[in-house]
């Protein structure tokens, strides 16, 4: 049961980081499922806090994975087009 959480968590996550960086239009379902797990884990490394992959799901790690997948979206904007957005 909790890999599908993280698996369904991980989505909503990666869909709410590319509507914020605005790409939702370019990634389906699979790309925002691991934009979500990946950007956890980059946000769990960066903020030093819990993330979805290893914690329970509060408000604190969702905020926390949020905010790793915003960042992973942003640096592969910079790579791809050399600006953030």
């Amino acid at each position: 049961m909790g890999i599908i959480m993280w698996l369904i968590v991980g989505g909503v996550v990666g869909w709410l980081a590319s509507l914020i960086m605005r790409t939702d239009g370019q990634q389906g379902i699979f790309l925002n499922v691991v934009v979500g797990v990946v950007g956890a884990f980059i946000g769990g490394l960066i903020l030093g806090r819990g993330e979805i992959n290893n914690s329970p799901l509060t408000v604190t790690t969702f905020l926390v994975s949020l905010a790793g997948a915003v960042i992973l979206l942003a640096i592969v904007n910079l790579v791809r087009r050399g600006s953030l957005r």
